[in-house]
């Protein structure tokens, strides 16, 4: 099998790992699904001799099909306050709802990277994908909210075809957001957010055709 499973985590000074346990399960999870071996049992010991310093880090481990890890970390700078990221949709690039090897974090990115290629970085910070049927999936490194008037947030189903985030899922869980299938044209209805575990929340806008 020629891709691995790869999970990216932050990691700060004060407070260690960011939801380390739900990337670990996650990892295991896709290792059972997808026929890999299990992590080594000292996954946890390596990815805390791999951290350390003054800074917060970007950890990223990638895991082969035997098992075998490796982490690697760079400097993280968090997102300056009152950023808001472009989005704009792919027009080519769709995900397929029934393909499941898009539930799990994988080295298999073909999809996102074509839609991250239709436009410059000067045009969008992110790039959301449809799938067949013209629903939201996600971003190509984010899952996509949409706040609704209460303040509470929608995201779409695993059943329109997307990677289950580790973000998504806390707030799902803490009932802070629910899923729900969202067509581009719902997304002029809200503020936006798009989201993942390294970076958190962010404010997005739409801009350009959908």
């Amino acid at each position: 099998m020629d891709f691995s499973l790869i999970e990216t985590m932050r990691w700060e000074p004060e407070t260690g790992f960011v939801r380390l346990e739900q990337h670990l399960r996650r990892l295991s999870r896709s290792a059972d699904a997808l026929g890999f071996r299990q992590p080594p049992l000292d996954t946890l010991n390596q990815l805390e001799a791999a951290a350390g310093g003054q800074v917060p880090l970007r950890v990223r481990l990638v895991m082969t099909y035997r098992g075998k890890i490796e982490i690697t970390t760079t400097p993280f700078t968090p997102i300056p306050e009152g950023t808001v990221w472009r989005l704009r949709i792919a027009k080519a690039a769709r995900l397929a709802s029934d393909d499941p090897l898009y539930r799990h974090k994988t080295s298999r990115r073909e999809p996102y990277e074509a839609a991250r290629a239709e436009f410059s970085p000067e045009e969008a910070d992110e790039v959301l994908l449809l799938n067949e049927r013209g629903e939201v999936c996600e971003g190509t490194i984010t899952n996509a909210f949409l706040e609704e008037p209460d303040g509470s947030l929608l995201t779409p189903p695993l059943t329109s075809g997307l990677l289950p985030g580790i973000l998504r899922a806390e707030l799902i869980r803490e009932r802070k957001a629910r899923s729900q299938v969202l067509k581009p044209e719902d997304l002029g209805t809200g503020r936006l957010f798009v989201g993942n575990s390294l970076r958190g929340l962010i404010p997005a806008e739409l801009v350009g055709e959908s």
